[in-house]
C-alpha cells in the first residue's frame, strides 16, 4: 500500500496536461493575475517578454535612465526553483477512505473463495454494513485531485537571458463508481523546455526582444485504478514511469519555437508592452500550438517607489492575453488580466541600496481570467526566497462555468 502510494505520488508530480504550449508557472506573476508582458523588471522577461531584459540595471539607474532612477535597481538574477502545488488535504483524505475499501475489498475476496460465492455479492454484503463508507465514496464522485510541479534552472542580465525547465499538471478525478471508488486520469503530458533569449535597446524609451525556445513533450496513456486491480497497478505504473524516463530524451520529436517582444515607455510612470509568444514550426507530440499574443500596460507611480536601502517597488499591471485563443468558447474576461503588487525592504544593508538587502516582502494580488489571484513573497539576503501564490484555471466549456483553485508554494536558491 505505501509502494503504490508513493509511486502514485511520483506519476502524478511528474506528468504534464498540457493543451496549448508549454506554460511557465512564474508566482510572482501569477500573484498579480499573471499581468507582466509590460512590467518585466526581472528574469520573468525570459517568459513574458524578452524586451524587458533590456530594463535590468537600467531601471533605478541614475546614470543610464535618470527618468527610471526612482525604481529599485535589479543587477541581474541566477536562481533554481522548485515548486508544487495539489489539493493535499483531500488527497489524502481521499487516500483514507480507499484504504479503507480496499480492506472491504480484501477481506470480501477471502470470503468468496472460502465460501465459495461471488465477490461482487459478499462486497455488497460488506458495504451495506458499513453504510457511513458509502456516504463517504459518494462525497468524492468526480472530485478532482490535480496536482502540479515546477522546476527553473534561470539566468538573466542586460539584454540576455536563459532558462531550462520543466512544468508539471495532471488533474485526476476520483469517481464513486457503481461497487467501487475508481480514479480516472486521462492523458498525461511531460513538457521540459530550454529558451534563451535577447534585447536591444534603440531608444531609452523603446526596447525590442527575441528568443529561441526548444521543448519536448511526451505522452502517456490514459490510466484507470480501481479496487479491483488495486493490488496489481504498481507494475502497471512502474511501466509508465519508465516510458517517461526513456522518452523523456528522445531529442527527435522536438520541436522549437520563436518568442519576439517590445517595450514603449510612454511617460515616465507609464510603459507599454506586447509579446507575441510560442510561434511553433511543427507540432509538438502531435499537438498544434496557437501562437499566445498579449499586449498590456505597467504603471509604477513614483510616489509609492523608492530606490535607497529600504527599497519599495510598487506596480500596476493589465494585460489582454493570449487574444487569438478562442478554446473553451472563452468570452472577453478570460482572456483579462489585471494585478498589483508592493514589494518593501524589511531589513536594509547599511551603505547599499536595494540591490543588497537582508530581508524583502512582496504582497500581490489581482484577477486572472476572471477570477481572484493573491500571493507574497519572502526573500532573506537575496539567496533564499519562498514564494506562495494563489489563482484559478477555468475547467468548464465557458469562462466561469467550473473554477479550479491553485494554490502553488515555490523555493527558490540564488541571486
Amino acid at each position: 500500500m505505501k509502494k503504490l502510494l508513493v509511486f502514485l505520488i511520483l506519476i502524478l508530480t511528474v506528468a504534464s496536461f498540457a493543451i496549448k504550449a508549454p506554460t511557465h508557472r512564474s508566482l510572482r506573476a501569477e500573484a498579480m493575475g499573471n499581468a507582466h508582458v509590460a512590467l518585466v523588471d526581472d528574469k520573468e522577461a525570459i517568459y513574458f517578454n524578452y524586451a524587458g531584459l533590456n530594463q535590468i540595471n537600467r531601471l533605478g539607474n541614475y546614470e543610464e535612465r535618470p527618468e527610471q532612477g526612482y525604481y529599485p535597481r535589479n543587477l541581474g538574477d541566477m536562481r533554481l526553483n522548485l515548486g508544487g502545488a495539489g489539493p493535499f488535504e483531500t488527497y489524502f483524505s481521499t487516500y483514507n477512505v480507499a484504504k479503507d475499501v480496499q480492506k472491504i475489498y480484501s477481506r470480501a475476496s477471502k470470503v468468496a473463495a472460502d465460501s465459495g460465492l461471488k465477490e461482487s455479492n459478499v462486497l455488497l454484503d460488506s458495504l451495506s454494513a458499513h453504510p457511513e463508507l458509502i456516504h463517504k465514496m459518494n462525497g468524492y464522485d468526480h472530485k478532482y485531485l490535480s496536482m502540479k510541479i515546477k522546476m527553473d534552472a534561470e539566468m538573466a542580465f542586460h539584454n540576455f537571458g536563459g532558462a531550462i525547465w520543466v512544468d508539471g499538471n495532471v488533474a485526476p478525478y476520483m469517481d464513486a463508481g457503481l461497487i467501487v471508488p475508481q480514479i480516472v486520469v486521462d492523458t498525461f503530458y511531460v513538457d521540459g523546455v530550454a529558451q534563451v533569449g535577447t534585447a536591444y535597446g534603440f531608444t531609452d524609451e523603446f526596447a525590442a526582444g527575441i528568443g529561441i525556445k526548444f521543448a519536448k513533450r511526451h505522452k502517456v496513456e490514459s490510466v484507470q485504478i480501481t479496487m479491483v486491480n488495486y493490488d496489481n497497478i504498481q507494475d502497471t505504473l512502474e511501466d509508465r514511469y519508465h516510458d517517461v524516463a526513456d522518452e523523456l530524451f528522445d531529442f527527435s520529436s522536438m520541436s522549437f519555437a520563436l518568442d519576439l517582444g517590445v517595450l514603449y515607455q510612454v511617460a515616465r510612470e507609464v510603459r507599454l508592452g506586447l509579446s507575441v509568444r510560442d510561434i511553433y514550426f511543427k507540432e509538438l507530440a502531435g499537438d498544434k500550438i496557437t501562437p499566445n499574443i498579449t499586449a498590456g500596460i505597467n504603471y509604477s507611480p513614483r510616489f509609492f517607489n523608492k530606490n535607497t536601502g529600504f527599497g519599495r517597488k510598487f506596480n500596476i499591471a493589465f494585460d489582454y492575453a493570449d487574444a487569438i485563443n478562442g478554446q473553451n468558447n472563452y468570452k472577453f474576461l478570460s482572456h483579462i488580466n489585471f494585478g498589483m503588487e508592493i514589494e518593501q525592504t524589511l531589513l536594509a544593508w547599511p551603505g547599499y541600496n536595494n540591490a543588497i538587502r537582508f530581508l524583502a516582502l512582496r504582497l500581490s494580488g489581482g484577477f486572472k481570467g476572471g477570477y481572484p489571484a493573491a500571493g507574497f513573497g519572502l526573500e532573506v539576503l537575496r539567496l533564499v526566497t519562498v514564494e506562495f501564490a494563489t489563482w484559478a484555471e477555468e475547467l468548464g466549456y465557458y469562462t466561469g462555468q467550473d473554477e479550479e483553485r491553485i494554490y502553488m508554494g515555490q523555493l527558490s536558491i540564488g541571486f
